[in-house]
């Protein structure tokens, strides 16, 4: 049996253009409000404002028979509380960051190296809104299976053409 792709997902930037106009929640979106760890009052009276659109959770669905989803997201676990179930999503299994926001190698961002360590063996297509070339660089150089880097405008998060090239590369 073959083993699936792993699609990883970040939440802020790819599901929450949480870049886009202030007080202007693009077009298909929803407003939630969450407090996930972390989120306390000392912080913010308010909950944290995460905008959502409910046809990603088809579209990732959708690709879910071709791959198996995956956050890769400063959410961690929390992810599967306050986004999946807005998206109609199951819960899916997350990376569960070692350090976060610590050191990378070469000028990489962050996540990448934990990318590489939990992808292991594994073909992978990763959605983020911090890829750079450093981090394409990087994968290219130490990661001998297949891999798909995609970098998400902040300001409008993933789109179709987006979930286009997913399906494409994987049945390639």
């Amino acid at each position: 049996m073959t083993t699936k792709p792993l699609l990883l997902i970040d939440v802020d930037g790819p599901l929450n253009p949480y870049a886009a106009q202030p007080q202007r929640r693009p077009a298909g979106y929803a407003t939630h409000r969450t407090r996930p760890t972390g989120w306390t009052e000392a912080e913010s009276r308010k909950p944290l404002r995460v905008w959502l659109n409910p046809a990603h959770g088809a579209a990732l669905l959708a690709l879910a028979g071709s791959y198996e989803l995956v956050w890769a997201t400063t959410w961690k676990d929390e992810a599967n509380d306050w986004i999946g179930p807005h998206l109609g999503l199951p819960r899916l299994p997350f990376i569960d960051w070692p350090q976060m926001h610590g050191r990378a190698p070469r000028g990489t961002f962050w996540k990448t190296q934990y990318v590489l360590d939990y992808a292991g063996e594994r073909e992978f297509a990763w959605v983020d809104d911090d890829i750079t070339d450093m981090d394409r660089e990087y994968v290219d150089q130490h990661h001998p299976f297949r891999a798909l880097l995609m970098r998400i405008d902040e300001r409008i998060g993933l789109a179709r053409p987006d979930f286009e090239r997913l399906a494409e590369w994987v049945a390639t």
